[in-house]
């Protein structure tokens, strides 16, 4: 399967598995899963055919790891990022002393001023290190990562998940708990 392909696919499944599933007609389950049968014919229906072999490759080559198959290989789902309402099922879980957050010049000072807000998904996403956040945080212009003392939030009481795929995820941080690196 060629780059392009695989690069299409993952934003295809990534728009209907994580903002826009009832567009192609399918519903996501508790913990944001679907049968990888309905998946498949719904988006054939929808003139963008995927065969197994390909949903394979992007679920255990896509560099995010946005997608994961239960242990049956029978569902389907977006490891986080839902702008949807869907439980993900997540058990909360004790995060590393500081976690990092990728984000673009223009947004620094309100971060430092207000925080990091979740906008239209269900969490604030956090990198476990700086070269991560870096990447996510070149998508929004020239990158800038900010430190989050995970610790000392969770100390306050915050809670925190970690994603299938590594993304640590908080409601919000508080300005107090943000340093820009």
């Amino acid at each position: 399967m060629s780059d392009s392909r695989l690069v299409k696919i993952s934003k295809y499944l990534s728009k209907y598995l994580r903002h826009t599933p009832d567009a192609i007609g399918i519903k996501l389950a508790p913990g944001g899963w679907v049968a990888v049968d309905e998946l498949l014919t719904a988006c054939a229906k929808n003139k963008f055919p995927i065969t197994r072999q390909e949903l394979q490759v992007v679920v255990e080559f896509n560099e995010k790891q946005r997608f994961s198959f239960d242990s049956t290989g029978n569902l389907i789902r977006a490891n986080q990022g839902h702008s949807v309402k869907v439980d993900l099922q997540l058990e909360p879980v004790v995060p590393p002393d500081e976690l990092y957050h990728g984000t673009g010049r223009k947004s620094v000072e309100s971060i430092l001023q207000t925080g990091i807000s979740k906008m239209s998904r269900h969490h604030v996403h956090l990198s476990k290190d700086i070269v991560t956040a870096q990447t996510v945080g070149a998508r929004h212009g020239k990158a800038v990562v900010v430190t989050v003392h995970a610790a000392a939030m969770h100390q306050a009481g915050y809670i925190f998940y970690c994603s299938a795929n590594g993304v640590w995820l908080v409601d919000y941080v508080p300005p107090e708990y943000v340093q820009k690196v």
